[in-house]
């Protein structure tokens, strides 16, 4: 089973759908057939690599919401985290653009690393306050990673997986994503958002009968009991 999941580093519900997935997938008797792939998104591509402002005023000033708003969704949004075992600070978010972070998921992809670095990437952001638009940030935890120190170091001097960045965007926009998380299991079920637990496990186990359907051998009239009695 192929599980895709588009989803940003900068985005709060992103990370508790990925606990709620996870939470799923850990109650999935299949769990060990499932290959998951992160795809890049990005909710605003206009950020620029350092913006000079809180979180708050981030989304009151450039998204143009109120700021009684925002910091009511703030509550909201760390409370429902707190529910998944997360510990949001929105106070301590830095606002950065988060393209050279996929970029960097992408990487860490092509050495077995793509889930943990995502992870982290997450945590850091909402919990711990990191920059992660930051170069000297990104390139420690390409090591904390244990990725080659020459090819985290390459993401600041090319334009490497700049390429699979868009492409994963664009896909997004060729399957009709408009919001993240978005996951898509074997190319035929989508799911919108941080969906409860209980709803990914429906769809897993739902994708996985249909795609593994019980196949009967022999004759149906065979010798057997029943509710009824046996047959005789």
């Amino acid at each position: 089973m192929k599980i895709e999941i588009w989803s940003d580093v900068a985005c709060p519900w992103c990370y508790i759908g990925k606990r709620r997935f996870e939470t799923a997938l850990a109650q999935f008797p299949h769990r060990d057939s499932v290959d998951i792939e992160w795809k890049s998104y990005q909710l605003d591509p206009s950020v620029p690599e350092h913006y000079d402002g809180t979180e708050l005023d981030y989304l009151s000033k450039r998204k143009g919401m109120a700021p009684e708003q925002v910091t009511q969704m703030f509550a909201h949004v760390t409370e429902t985290a707190k529910g998944e075992g997360l510990d949001y600070h929105f106070d301590k978010v830095v606002v950065a653009n988060s393209f050279t972070a996929h970029r960097l998921i992408h990487l860490a992809a092509t050495h077995g690393r793509q889930d943990a670095a995502k992870e982290q990437l997450l945590s850091d952001h909402f919990e711990h306050g990191k920059d992660i638009g930051n170069q000297e940030y990104l390139t420690e935890l390409g090591a904390a990673l244990e990725l080659p120190a020459d090819e985290v170091a390459e993401l600041f001097t090319s334009d490497k997986y700049t390429d699979a960045v868009n492409e994963d965007i664009n896909e997004a926009r060729a399957i009709g994503v408009t919001g993240v998380p978005f996951f898509v299991i074997d190319r035929k079920y989508g799911i919108s958002g941080a969906q409860p637990a209980d709803l990914f496990s429906q769809a897993l186990n739902q994708a996985w009968q249909e795609a593994n359907p019980l196949i009967p051998v022999g004759a149906s009239d065979a010798e057997a009991c029943g509710p009824d009695g046996c047959s005789v």
